[in-house]
């Protein structure tokens, strides 16, 4: 499997398949990730699991999913709410929690594992532990599997060490990041969703074994057929406008505001450059009076979300925190140019030139506006990436992607089991 390799071991084009297009290793992929070569009992320590839409936590689902699938047993412990966003995979044990404070309530704290949420580790007798978050229930959770001789990994989701600095606390990084490296460097694996990230996780001190968890896209959902004329009339844009959208939570970490400082500045020199906004979050009032030109639409999912995609003719993703980008992939199946900060989230999806331009985020808004002025004023180059974009975006494939994951943790068990056995 991928395990971490210094920046260039890794091949910059995908290795040939054999005479069946890849379908015997496919197989044997299915079969060493079946529960056939060993059933796994795997407890997952989810940040939120399943009331927050968002790429992580949609990765998560697709992995307990899968695994059940596989013949797998699983149980995850998260925080929970009344109003839960979509029904969740797998069996689920809330854990006590609280809002968290000012404008990110919709996410919750986890308070620990305690009372009846550790007795029911304790009957389910994992096998490994999987941390989805370094939150203080994953820490609490860490050190039960230390004192019980459990292996555990964890994912990499989310650059808390970079949030500081939009809420006016940029001191508390270096805290932030220590407390990472403490609780990642003691794990057995770290699993991370890009090249990428893994070089910079290498260079930051956090995990000693990083592996790739890359992610997948449902390319039948997402899919450039969804685009809808019609609908792009509906909301005021004319057939010759060039449509840049933004799909996330609106929050600050998600570079909002240069999301509509670029615009704007890329609209003085090309007037046909639209604004088209999919999403919620706290900071959307704030984000819309500031942002008067751009049509907002609100959360979308499903076949909307896929349709919003595809009649949007450039997607625009300015955030530095993504660890992989699940919208920028769902924006390239649905075959539409992307315009993206060079950042571990993104560097290791797009391939520059060819299915989208990445820009160095200390240029800031300048160096955004001029991407989006020459995507806009070069319609053939543009649409020759898209299809780039969809091509590219065939390559991740849920299930494949998830089979190797479960892969690397049999060779965590048994790297654990073998260091171990050899005693201190």
């Amino acid at each position: 499997m991928d395990t971490f390799k210094p920046a260039g071991a890794y091949a910059t084009q995908a290795p040939s398949l054999p005479s069946d297009g890849g379908a015997t290793a496919r197989a044997q992929l299915a079969a060493a990730a079946s529960a056939d070569a060993g059933k796994l009992r795997v407890a997952m320590f989810s940040g939120n699991y399943n009331f927050v839409v968002d790429g992580a936590l949609r990765a998560q689902n697709e992995l307990i999913g899968h695994l059940n699938k596989r013949g797998h047993e699983t149980l995850v412990f998260a925080p929970t709410t009344k109003t839960p966003a979509y029904d969740h995979q797998g069996e689920l044990v809330s854990i006590p929690s609280v809002a968290l404070p000012g404008s990110r309530s919709e996410y919750r704290l986890g308070l620990g594992l305690f009372g009846g949420a550790k007795r029911r580790v304790d009957a389910f007798k994992p096998t490994l532990i999987h941390l989805a978050a370094p939150d203080l229930t994953g820490f609490q959770a860490l050190k039960y599997g230390e004192k019980r001789g459990i292996p555990v990994v964890a994912s990499f989701h989310t650059r808390f060490d970079t949030y500081p600095r939009y809420y006016g606390a940029a001191w508390l990084e270096k805290y932030v990041t220590a407390y990472m490296r403490n609780v990642y460097g003691r794990c057995v694996h770290v699993y991370a969703p890009s090249e990428s990230l893994c070089e910079e996780l290498a260079q930051d001190g956090i995990g000693k074994d990083v592996r790739i968890w890359s992610r997948g896209v449902d390319s039948g959902l997402f899919s450039p057929a969804k685009r809808d004329p019609a609908w792009r009339r509906s909301l005021g844009f004319g057939d010759d406008d060039v449509v840049v959208a933004f799909v996330g939570r609106i929050v600050l970490e998600k570079g909002i505001d240069v999301f509509a400082e670029a615009v704007g500045k890329a609209r003085a020199v090309a007037p046909s450059i639209k604004a088209l906004v999919v999403g919620e979050g706290p900071e959307r009032a704030r984000f819309e009076a500031n942002f008067p030109g751009a049509v907002f639409v609100g959360f979308q999912g499903g076949e909307a979300l896929a349709r919003a995609y595809a009649s949007a003719d450039v997607f625009f993703n300015p955030s530095i925190t993504e660890t992989f980008g699940n919208v920028t992939l769902e924006a390239m199946a649905s075959g539409v140019a992307t315009v993206a900060a060079r950042a571990a989230g993104t560097m290791s999806i797009i391939r520059e030139g060819v299915t989208g331009v990445l820009v160095d985020p200390a240029k800031s808004a300048d160096g955004f506006a001029a991407a989006l002025v020459e995507i806009a004023e070069r319609r053939d180059w543009r649409t020759e990436m898209g299809r780039a974009a969809r091509a590219r975006s065939l390559d991740f494939n849920w299930e494949a992607v998830v089979d190797s994951l479960i892969v690397n943790y049999r060779e965590a068990v048994a790297s654990f089991d073998a260091a171990k056995a050899a005693g201190p």
